[in-house]
């Protein structure tokens, strides 16, 4: 386990080629500037995670982009299971699918990247 980040200390800092500039991202994929966020963004950072990108991909972010933008908060797990449940069915809208389409971090970690969110709570 990675010990927590002093108050104040940033993780490293990457640039990710979308398009025809650099992105600044931390270590992990996460933007630094939230406003870089775009398609193209998703595209390349999905792609430099090894993920292929299918229509559930997107309406996950997009889930996750109008959750964050009415609440000011990234969804809970819970929030994301309660929403797909009605819109993809049992099946599909449970926690294991959700984390099996987003094999690196589940759709908290993983979504929020490609979603251009801030890292969650307590995440280090």
């Amino acid at each position: 386990m990675n010990a927590p980040l002093a108050p104040g200390v940033q993780p490293a800092t990457r640039k990710l080629r979308v398009g025809d500039r650099d992105v600044e991202t931390d270590s992990e994929g996460y933007l630094r500037n939230l406003d870089d966020w775009c398609e193209d963004f998703v595209h390349a950072q999905a792609q430099a995670e090894g993920l292929a990108l299918s229509e559930e991909h997107w309406q996950v972010i997009a889930f996750l982009r109008a959750y964050y933008a009415e609440h000011g908060v990234q969804a809970q797990v819970r929030a994301m299971i309660r929403h797909f449940a009605r819109t993809w069915g049992p099946e599909r809208g449970n926690n294991h699918y959700l984390h099996e389409i987003f094999p690196r971090g589940g759709p908290q970690k993983q979504g929020n990247r490609l979603a251009g969110l801030l890292r969650t709570k307590g995440e280090h």
